[in-house]
């Protein structure tokens, strides 16, 4: 693998209104990681839920949109072996290609709500819980790992997108997912997959994440397996971790999962997805998560229209696992995020949207040439790929102009 990979695009996101952050959100939170993460997460479970139905005032996502988690499609429940899987589709009749978005750790479907917002209606969209996550069933013990999810994404695809070009997105281990597939069906790439979305995601490696303490953070996410398996069959001990403080999901939420001032609806919303997540899904797929390498993969996405997109700030899975991604995949287009946590779908989805909708428009542009190639007859021709094509137009254009855009975010791709 390449030591070095092209030099990412560094967007600054417009600023936010600042929010209220508690003292013990900030200080208090640089001590929670590892086996504290997994005893604040089960501790405010309840606390979650009770601030998500006691939100006051009207249903919005505090930024002037639909409520978070109110977009709905066609539901489904998929077979992957003995396990149903949720699924909604949204129709779209003229779409060229279908959009398969697969969510990350302790989320749900719900977690792409502004990308689904942005994307429905302008293409077919399938969007899926992972098993033990969301509205799907929980597979047995020992069944979730990443190997597994890369299945149960090929059995969703088989069922509900059976034919047809794909483009394939992945936040964090709906990432890993993605990677997954890719190791087990080169062929279903090679055919049809024309486009490929990582956001927030590993190729492998996560057992050397520090998460902001350096000494301190692997060590006590080494103990965070047994502690969430201690957790999910102790539930008075659940509620006795109550005691450790009562701000436990800002301290939480906040810190691990964003990097810029974001509203409350958008943190209760975080923690409520966090907190319907059952405590032994959590405690079986911890295991994986460090076991995961994709490394070898990621050389099946070669050749397929790829945006990998990276948090700055993110303390969960760090910058420099996208720098490796990117460095095993030299052709795709790399965009590193300021002031962005874990959770850049939400955190900051204008940016996010940006660059997808490029993109989805270059996969489009793939479609239609593989179909006017296929109207024509094969011939022997030389064709400039399509991301080639703009990368050129674009070093012409920068040449022409100063670096202001890269530091302001006002220029894209």
């Amino acid at each position: 693998m390449a030591e070095k990979g092209p030099a990412p695009k560094i967007v600054v996101p417009p600023p936010q209104p600042a929010r209220h952050r508690t003292a013990l959100a900030v200080g208090v939170g640089l001590a929670v990681t590892g086996l504290g993460a997994v005893i604040g997460l089960a501790a405010d479970r309840a606390a979650a839920a009770r601030m998500l139905r006691g939100a006051p005032g009207p249903a919005t996502d505090g930024r002037g949109g639909p409520e978070l988690g109110s977009l709905r499609g066609e539901p489904k429940v998929v077979m992957s072996g003995d396990v149903p899987l949720h699924v909604e589709v949204d129709e779209a009749p003229q779409s060229p290609l279908t959009v398969v978005l697969t969510h990350g750790y302790s989320l749900s479907l719900d977690a792409w709500h502004y990308q689904r917002l942005a994307l429905r209606g302008q293409y077919r969209l399938v969007l899926w819980d992972q098993r033990g996550h969301g509205r799907s069933g929980p597979g047995e013990p020992g069944s979730s790992t990443i190997d597994q999810i890369g299945r149960d994404l090929g059995a969703v695809i088989d069922e509900v997108a059976p034919e047809g070009p794909l483009v394939l997105l992945g936040h964090s281990m709906g990432g890993m997912t993605v990677m997954a597939l890719a190791d087990q069906r080169p062929e279903l790439f090679a055919e049809r997959v024309v486009g490929v979305g990582l956001f927030c995601t590993s190729a492998g490696g996560l057992g050397a994440i520090d998460f902001g303490l350096p000494g301190v953070g692997r060590v006590m996410m080494s103990l965070a397996p047994a502690a969430a398996r201690l957790l999910s069959r102790q539930p008075d001990l659940v509620a006795h971790s109550r005691r450790l403080g009562s701000d436990v999901e800002s301290l939480l939420v906040r810190r691990y999962s964003f990097a810029s001032p974001v509203p409350p609806e958008l943190v209760r919303f975080s923690a409520a997805m966090i907190a319907q997540t059952r405590m032994e899904v959590i405690s079986d797929f911890l295991p994986t998560l460090g076991d995961h390498d994709k490394r070898v993969a990621l050389a099946v996405l070669n050749h397929h229209e790829l945006l990998v997109m990276a948090g700055e700030d993110d303390l969960l899975i760090p910058r420099s696992h996208s720098d490796e991604i990117v460095a095993a995949l030299p052709d795709a287009e790399y965009v590193v995020v300021r002031d962005a946590g874990h959770l850049l779908p939400l955190e900051h989805p204008e940016v996010v949207n940006t660059y997808l909708g490029e993109l989805l428009a270059d996969a489009v542009a793939v479609v239609a040439k593989r179909s006017s190639s296929r109207r024509r007859g094969w011939g022997r021709r030389t064709v400039t790929p399509v991301r080639e094509r703009r990368r050129a137009t674009r070093a012409s254009a920068s040449e022409r102009s100063s670096d202001t855009s890269s530091d302001t975010g006002g220029g894209h791709r």
